[in-house]
């Protein structure tokens, strides 16, 4: 006989449910506003004063593939306390995702460079183009159309970015470099997210696997565009290499990319993926709110516009695509339904 569940018992699950999801939400936007804040002040603060960012950078992608290793490690001695993904290195596997790691060389390193140029206030703005590369790109490289509602919503993000660009110049803070880079950042996250979908069979869906295989190939990857741009000289003669806060924070750079991924994982899985998108926007504003009040900046009206506007246009864009998304599978449901009674 079933034991009936009582209303007490249906109360504390759900509250218990509602803690979850709001502990998860919050590690989030926690660890994302930490992750840019230690990487603001490693790649611009004059205590650092390191010109090196490709270094930065790379140090980071060492740091995170440690951590897969030695967490996978952990979870096979201990698999009741914690699991995660084997970490195994094949060599077929490591070519097929080697041009996917050349596009998240680009991606990471145009992220820290915009970081580097632009103020953490206008990071968001400066990085909105993400959406907008992804329409683009989805017509020429997989020739699939965007609904008219959708393009609108891109275009009303492009207006918030080119009057953010504005009120920069205005304030006397714009870097022309910082928003090249931002630019190059967009486009480089929206190509990323594009051949992710082509790469992760190769690692049997595996994102973790996946993302230590970026890393260990982005490191090797680093070392010679470190050479090129002459960072080598400039980090052997850095006066602050064996002082223990920068190698702290260096870690804690590198330790928050990979909790970043794993936090992404886990809220997208007791949530869902617009909630996601919501969440990530919400803490954008968050985060800007955060960074002028840190740094004590003082922003005129039509800047705070700018961001209002890109945050509706990507808000509106992430509310379309669910719609469409959930049309889609109705007509898929109700075809599914009219064939099975051809059938019967």
């Amino acid at each position: 006989m079933l034991k009936m569940e009582l209303p007490e018992e249906r109360s504390q699950k759900l509250i218990r449910k509602y803690i979850h999801v709001v502990a998860v939400v919050s590690a989030y936007w926690v660890i994302s506003i930490s992750m840019v804040f230690v990487n603001k002040h490693l790649l611009s603060s004059p205590q650092v004063q390191l010109e090196a960012p490709l270094f930065i950078t790379c140090f980071q992608c060492i740091v995170t593939t440690t951590l897969c290793v030695l967490i996978s490690a952990f979870s096979v001695m201990a698999p009741s306390v914690f699991t995660f993904p084997r970490i195994r290195v094949d060599l077929g596997a490591l070519k097929q995702v080697f041009p996917l790691s050349f596009i998240f060389v680009g991606m990471i390193s145009f992220n820290n460079f915009c970081l580097k140029y632009v103020g953490v206030p206008f990071y968001y703005v400066g990085r909105s183009l993400t959406t907008v590369f992804n329409v683009v790109l989805t017509y020429f490289l997989l020739q699939q159309k965007t609904s008219m509602k959708a393009v609108t919503c891109c275009a009303v993000i492009i207006i918030g970015f080119l009057l953010g660009v504005d009120q920069e110049g205005v304030a006397g803070s714009l870097s022309v470099v910082g928003v090249v880079y931002g630019v190059l950042a967009s486009l480089f996250v929206s190509l990323y997210s594009i051949f992710t979908k082509k790469v992760l069979p190769v690692v049997d869906g595996n994102v973790w696997l996946l993302t230590f295989y970026n890393n260990l190939i982005a490191a090797f990857l680093f070392l010679p565009l470190m050479y090129c741009t002459g960072e080598i000289p400039i980090i052997v003669g850095y006066k602050h290499l064996t002082n223990h806060v920068f190698w702290g924070l260096m870690m804690m750079g590198g330790a928050c990319g990979l909790a970043v991924a794993y936090i992404t994982v886990l809220q997208i899985k007791v949530t869902s993926p617009l909630t996601h998108n919501i969440s990530g926007t919400a803490k954008s504003c968050a985060q800007t709110l955060l960074a002028v009040t840190w740094f004590h900046e003082v922003k005129p009206a039509l800047w705070w516009m700018s961001n209002v506007i890109v945050l509706l246009g990507s808000a509106g864009y992430t509310r379309v695509k669910q719609q469409e998304m959930m049309q889609a599978h109705q007509e898929a449901t109700v075809s599914k339904r009219e064939e099975d009674k051809i059938i019967t």
